[in-house]
């Protein structure tokens, strides 16, 4: 690991007898909390969600933000210029620096200037999909924790590099798989594993269908003041810059996301795998089925869909946009579905509140980003939201995609990873087309 400033500290404290030197980003507003147990943090990607959830980290005393990191100057998503709120590089520094009510937050436009700082303990990664790897791999090869968003990765392949080099490097990992930290899932989840609902089947998981239409404007126009399109678009294809496939909208060409299905699989596939106990399996077979595409030439990603899978246990899963969204589990004595804010069970007795599922408790999370923040103080790699299961959740979505592509049911061996008897799926799988952007 490396040697923060963090672990500096408290190795100063412990009478290693260093001479400290603490910047005042980090003794921050008031000093509540010591600096020597403040987890220093920087934040890659100032879009809608990546300041969305810096808010989250920074609202805690014991976390100190001390830089943000973005390619876009300041931008309104795909807002009309002021409407909404502000985003970018600008507006993230400006944010950080009112939390602490100083000037010191540094922003930058690379994330490997930001990574050459000795006094980080983690980083935010909060970019399109398409960065996700880049940036996490760079990060755990400096010795940093990592919380990443979902899906953890866009490509299959640099999932398991990922979840492979946290193991390596014996890191705190949390994919942004939020709903883990929420007890609403926790409380279906618990009915599940307690087997209340008998034999089970098979689950569905509902997803949003894609966009035929296009979403933005499909003219190509000049890249906006204050953009690096190009590192934008980094190790994916350098396609014409339109405001269809930008901002809020890029996730619906390939290029850069897997459209709404591996949006979400992230979240309900993952809340499906945890009530299965299939956080470290997958599917033996897999096929995809009734799969329609976008009629506009900006994206390439799926519209209507579904994917059907069998497990090593002989149980079946169902993720299909045609589902009410959430998931949903089906046994010999009954159902359960969960979304967000909402439950329903065939048994209204399960979701009583005086309901006792049962001796299988579920990890119990006390927030999403304060879950990471203990995780990262005591060095407990066992977050709320692995890598390995934020891998294993979006296998079947990866997989789908392949089985829609060569037209054909794909067989899985879910411990080697890897596609039998079928090396052209198997080749489109572990296909790392990356563009020189550098």
């Amino acid at each position: 690991m490396a040697f923060t400033r963090r672990k500096f500290l408290s190795g100063a404290a412990a009478g290693i007898g260093f001479p400290t030197i603490i910047p005042s980003s980090v003794l921050g507003k008031g000093g509540a909390t010591a600096p020597s147990e403040k987890v220093v943090m920087a934040f890659i990607g100032m879009g809608n969600r990546g300041i969305g959830v810096m808010d989250a980290f920074i609202n805690h005393t014991d976390l100190q933000g001390v830089a943000i990191c973005d390619v876009h100057e300041h931008h309104y998503r795909e807002r009309e210029w002021g409407e909404g709120r502000a985003l970018g590089r600008k507006p993230g520094k400006e944010a950080v620096d009112k939390k602490y009510g100083n000037t010191d937050c540094r922003a930058y436009s690379d994330f490997r200037e930001l990574l050459g700082r000795d006094d980080l303990d983690a980083v935010m990664v909060s970019t399109p999909d398409h960065w996700h790897s880049k940036i996490t791999l760079a990060a755990l090869d400096k010795g940093l924790d990592v919380y990443c968003e979902k899906p953890v990765t866009h490509l299959f392949a640099e999932g398991q590099q990922v979840y492979r080099k946290v193991a390596e490097k014996d890191a705190v990992f949390q994919v942004g798989s939020q709903q883990r930290s929420e007890p609403i899932f926790r409380q279906a989840v618990e009915i599940v594993r307690n087997g209340h609902l008998g034999k089970i089947s098979h689950f569905e998981v509902g997803l949003p269908a894609g966009h035929s239409e296009a979403q933005g404007s499909t003219d190509v126009i000049e890249v906006p003041e204050g953009l690096d399109y190009n590192m934008w678009c980094g190790p994916a294809a350098k396609l014409p810059y339109m405001k269809a496939r930008h901002h809020r909208w890029w996730r619906w060409h390939s290029a850069f996301g897997g459209g709404n299905l591996m949006d979400w699989i992230g979240h309900h596939n993952d809340i499906a795998h945890w009530g299965m106990g299939y956080e470290k399996t997958g599917p033996v077979k897999l096929e995809s089925k009734g799969w329609t595409w976008a009629e506009t030439e900006a994206y390439d990603t799926m519209v209507d869909y579904e994917v059907h899978s069998e497990y090593p246990d002989g149980r079946k899963g169902i993720i299909s946009s045609k589902f009410k969204k959430g998931t949903k589990w089906i046994g010999e004595n009954g159902w359960v579905w969960v979304d967000r804010g909402k439950i329903e069970a065939s048994n209204p007795e399960w979701l009583a509140k005086d309901f006792q599922p049962g001796d299988w408790k579920a990890y119990r999370s006390p927030g999403h980003q304060r879950n990471f923040i203990d995780c990262v103080k005591a060095h407990r790699t066992g977050t709320s939201a692995p890598a390995e299961n934020g891998h294993r959740s979006i296998t079947p979505g990866h997989l789908g995609w392949i089985s829609a592509k060569v037209g054909r049911a794909l067989k899985w061996d879910p411990v080697a990873e890897k596609i039998e008897g079928d090396d052209a799926a198997q080749e489109m799988l572990m296909k790392l087309d990356y563009r020189d952007w550098a």
